[in-house]
């Protein structure tokens, strides 16, 4: 019997290294960025790790409900997956040898702007930006990428 990655309870006590990115945005490409409670000025899309056993998919959706308050129904896979090295700061939240975390690209579109209830233990406050200054503010190459990914598609 093979045993799957996450399916014992040691690898259960780590965090799992594979991620959500989910970039929320209306149809005019006003789009949702998060300012995280730590470190302070690091804005960010909605992005979250997934549990063990979770898919992508449900993953996505729970920290859309977790972080916003939104309804996720409208996900929207962008079928990219990137894979980037966990900060020196952060791997000692994962299990020893791990070094790279896998991330998951999406989208939800929803029709205007509004008003998010946020994890305060997560965020200190949010913003709407068109999609061009959402792309100079958010401090992670992949996304500032999903965005340009974004305002690169025809509409």
């Amino acid at each position: 019997m093979t045993v799957a990655p996450g399916d014992t309870p040691a690898e259960r006590a780590f965090k799992r290294p594979e991620s959500v990115l989910v970039v929320v945005h209306t149809p005019a490409l006003e789009c949702l960025l998060l300012e995280r409670v730590s470190p302070p000025g690091f804005w960010q899309s909605v992005t979250g790790s997934l549990e063990w056993g979770e898919s992508a998919a449900a993953a996505a959706a729970r920290e859309v409900r977790e972080e916003t308050g939104l309804d996720p129904a409208g996900l929207r896979d962008a079928g990219v997956r990137r894979t980037f090295p966990i900060l020196p700061e952060w791997r000692a939240k994962f299990a020893p040898g791990v070094s790279e975390n896998v991330e998951h690209l999406w989208y939800l579109e929803i029709p205007d702007a509004v008003e998010i209830e946020l994890n305060v233990l997560e965020h200190r406050r949010y913003c709407w930006l068109p999609v061009a200054e959402a792309i100079e503010r958010v401090r992670s190459w992949t996304n500032r990428e999903g965005l340009e990914r974004l305002a690169a598609t025809p509409g």
